[in-house]
């Protein structure tokens, strides 16, 4: 029985700092599992909102009736869009029997900065609606499309605003 016994010499600074580690370690894998599983989350619910604006335009664009049927009160109708925590308004100008113009006013240069989709979006909206008259049959980029469904659904939401009381009985 020729054990002899090891001692090991520790110094109380080395012991701190490997618990410090330790600990800043576990802190850090625990802040990186909340934060992915968070973003995770709101995108989910991000996305639920995007597909109800989707519903919004599409409900008013099988009533069968074409845009050239239909009568407006002349005027500029404006709905509110937002985009993160600021907002911006979709102009929609119109005449008895046509949509004279779509254009997106209010929109600050930081927000056109941190959405730079938006207003390429809405040229791309607007200049088929100019061209077709109509709600029907708008296509957008893959890249763009929750933009533009959020954007269809603001320009449908003007558009029903402009409808005249003739119109919105007969439907």
């Amino acid at each position: 029985m020729s054990s002899k016994p090891k001692i090991i010499v520790l110094k109380l600074r080395e012991v701190i700092y490997t618990l410090m580690l330790l600990f800043l370690v576990i802190l850090l894998a625990v802040c990186l599992f909340l934060m992915f599983s968070g973003k995770a989350k709101k995108e989910s619910a991000s996305t639920g909102l995007q597909t109800e604006n989707q519903s919004a335009p599409s409900t008013e664009n099988t009533s069968g009736e074409s845009s050239d049927r239909l009568s407006y009160r002349p005027g500029i109708y404006t709905t509110p869009v937002t985009l993160g925590n600021s907002a911006a308004e979709v102009e929609v100008t119109v005449d008895q029997n046509h949509i004279n113009s779509i254009r997106l006013v209010n929109l600050s240069e930081t927000t056109a900065a941190a959405y730079p989709l938006v207003s390429p979006s809405l040229d791309h909206i607007a200049s088929q609606i100019l061209e077709k008259q109509s709600l029907e049959g708008i296509t957008s980029p893959q890249e763009n499309r929750y933009t533009s469904q959020l954007l269809l659904s603001a320009i449908s939401d003007a558009l029903r605003l402009a409808q005249s009381d003739e119109t919105n009985t007969s439907q």
